[in-house]
């Protein structure tokens, strides 16, 4: 269960990643909101994860989850320009969580 929740936050960290920047220094309403959820959304998953997974292994699964969804999404909405190199490193990223999960 714990790594469900770990996933879930992860998703969350690109949400709250996603809102603070489309919430203009906390000026428009329904982002700086978003990003007040999904930050402390996340940030429960995140600790009741590392609850039963250690804490450098929980915090590196949630950090790649969340900054590769983060890229991933700018790039597919063109907030952020798409380059094979980027795709190669998102695709890098992953793996690594993908090792960390394998490992635990």
């Amino acid at each position: 269960m714990s790594w469900v929740i770990l996933i879930i936050s992860g998703v969350l960290e690109a949400v709250w990643a996603t809102a603070l920047g489309k919430s203009e220094g906390f000026s428009k309403p329904i982002p700086t909101v978003t990003f007040v959820v999904g930050l402390l959304l996340s940030m429960a998953g995140l600790a009741f994860a590392m609850r039963d997974l250690p804490t450098g292994t929980a915090y590196a699964v949630w950090v790649g989850i969340g900054a590769s969804l983060t890229v991933t999404y700018a790039m597919i909405t063109g907030a952020e320009p798409f380059s094979v190199l980027k795709l190669i490193f998102i695709l890098g990223i992953v793996a690594c969580v993908i090792g960390l999960k394998l490992l635990h």
